[in-house]
């Protein structure tokens, strides 16, 4: 916490209704300015808590995020408009903040955030609010944050459904004591693969600038070893309790992040048309297992076996299990991280990529 938090007319006026609140009240407002709370991600979820942090004024905010707006983003990270199109999320989040409020601090982080810089971020700032969409990023969060002592705000969602919970709160259960290891992508679908509601993203991301807020004024009631859970389109949601897991919460140095997540293209085995038609000469029972989605389809004069990259986790009793199994995409990354799924997960061999 900063030690100048003095609060000036402007302030006081500004954040006039939050301070009626019995539980903020002025010296409450004075911990919010002098808290420093970094949100690592500025897209779906990240957007609504950097606004409503910025809003209620929260003395210093750090954006990290390496990605630039895209058209595809519009429709749920309101923060941005047409005009920010092309520009990096970083920058034109702090932009559009300090129109909003020009009284607090803001520091863009215009970086992939990965284990060689994730300590050095992170030790400036009080409070961690995970607004990322990968595991991986997920993981080092979590272990830097036991390391440094600091509480995450964590948030995530799918399809129409959320959820929100915050660890390593004194002392309180990690991510690593609900989920010991990462999973892997595939058998946990992206937004980006089957799509979100914007207004989830909204929903998730405003409960956690509002546990963000308690965590500043130690308020009761904060989600540490509870998990909500939001499921809009049938308008339920529950609780889920966890613990501490002694062993699991230990954090003594961070490990490997990118590992189930990235392809090993040294294990990749690829394969041209000639080569196909040699093997299907050979077996003509042979199919092409094609992963990609239906509009990106295009004819590849190959019989195949339509199973789209998203689905290959629920369709896997559609893999031949013996003999050679060929795989297309398309440019051959997606290939590549399915290959390399089913051999470290599901111990498949004989697998190839299908180049044309």
């Amino acid at each position: 916490m900063r030690c100048n938090t003095f609060l000036t007319v402007s302030e006081l006026n500004r954040y006039n209704r939050q301070m009626r609140l019995s539980e903020i009240g002025k010296e409450g407002q004075k911990k919010i300015k002098g808290a420093s709370v970094v949100v690592i991600g500025a897209g779906a979820l990240g957007c609504p808590v950097l606004q409503y942090l910025a809003a209620a004024g929260v003395g210093i905010l750090g954006i990290v995020d390496n990605d630039w707006v895209d058209e595809s983003n519009l429709h749920r990270q309101l923060l941005y408009g047409i005009k920010d199109i092309e520009k990096p999320k970083a920058l034109a989040a702090r932009d559009k903040l300090m129109l909003n409020n020009p009284e607090i601090k803001i520091i863009p982080h215009f970086i992939r955030f990965t284990k060689e810089n994730a300590l050095n971020i992170l030790k400036e700032y009080d409070i961690i609010v995970d607004c990322t969409d990968n595991f991986a990023t997920r993981y080092l969060i979590n272990d830097v944050a036991v390391l440094q002592n600091k509480p995450v705000v964590y948030g995530a969602i799918h399809k129409f459904s959320g959820q929100v919970m915050v660890l390593n709160y004194l002392n309180g259960p990690t991510l690593r004591c609900i989920y010991p290891t990462p999973p892997h992508p595939l058998e946990v679908p992206s937004c980006e693969e089957e799509g979100t509601i914007g207004s989830i993203a909204g929903t998730i991301g405003t409960m956690q600038a509002t546990e963000v807020i308690k965590i500043i004024l130690g308020l009761d009631g904060i989600l540490s070893g509870k998990m909500f859970f939001l499921d809009s389109l049938n308008f339920t949601s529950q609780v889920f309790s966890f613990v501490r897991d002694p062993v699991n919460s230990v954090v003594k140095e961070l490990g490997t992040y990118e590992e189930l997540c990235l392809s090993e293209k040294e294990l990749i085995q690829e394969i041209t048309a000639k080569k196909l038609k040699e093997m299907i000469f050979a077996n003509p029972e042979l199919k092409v297992i094609d992963i990609r989605e239906e509009y990106e389809k295009t004819p590849i004069n190959f019989d195949t076996v339509s199973i789209p990259f998203h689905e290959i986790n629920q369709k896997l009793h559609l893999i031949p299990q013996n003999g050679p199994k060929v795989f297309y995409c398309g440019h051959g990354i997606k290939s590549s991280i399915v290959i390399n799924y089913l051999q470290k997960v599901h111990y498949m061999n004989d697998l190839y990529s299908l180049t044309l």
